[in-house]
């Protein structure tokens, strides 16, 4: 066991609350961060991975590393992948390399860049998933945006799974704070007009 390399392991992946989203650049103000994108995406991942009768372990796994390279390459948009050479696997493997949980993890990311899992596709289709929740937020504070159709139709292209792509036509017709109005009626009573 090397403490100073899993010291300073957990401290490079605090760093991943502090670093913004790469859709900022279009979005402008911008709250979500990469650790909360993966802390979403191994949720979803969780319930997907159910529904598709998946490896759950492996999912979530997947879900919460999928993006770690980041706090060395940054977040990096679909424009810029045209643009820069992202070094991934090699931040991935600088990375974990010396932690005990090196050789699963590195392994669990590689299946998950292949996609020929079931486990990989439900992991991914999480991530995606977290994508039109995320735009569906932002988009519900400007409900007239024009490239609100597109965007989210970029996103639903890539998914997979049944189970994904159900929830993502949920996704787009349902009100980020549904959740919040549907919790006060239950416990207050009192129907809220909307």
């Amino acid at each position: 066991m090397n403490p100073e390399k899993i010291v300073n392991f957990f401290f490079e992946v605090a760093s991943l609350r502090r670093l913004t989203r790469s859709h900022r650049q279009f979005i402008g103000e911008v709250s979500d961060n990469i650790s909360d994108h993966s802390f979403r995406t191994a949720i979803i991942g969780m319930i997907l991975a159910e529904l598709e009768k998946a490896d759950v372990n492996k999912v979530i796994k997947m879900c919460l590393f999928h993006d770690l390279a980041e706090a060395r390459t940054g977040d990096v948009h679909a424009t810029n992948k045209f643009y820069v050479d992202v070094k991934e696997a090699e931040a991935e493997k600088d990375q974990l390399e010396g932690l005990p949980i090196f050789e699963e993890i590195f392994s669990l990311l590689e299946e998950y860049k292949r996609k020929e899992t079931k486990e990989s596709i439900v992991a991914k289709d999480a991530d995606l998933i977290d994508q039109m929740l995320l735009q569906q937020e932002y988009f519900y504070k400007d409900p007239d945006g024009e490239n609100h159709k597109l965007w989210q139709d970029f996103s639903a292209k890539g998914l997979k799974t049944q189970s994904a792509k159900d929830l993502a036509e949920k996704i787009r017709n349902t009100n980020p704070l549904e959740w919040h109005y549907e919790v006060y009626e239950k416990k207050s009573g009192k129907k809220l007009e909307r």
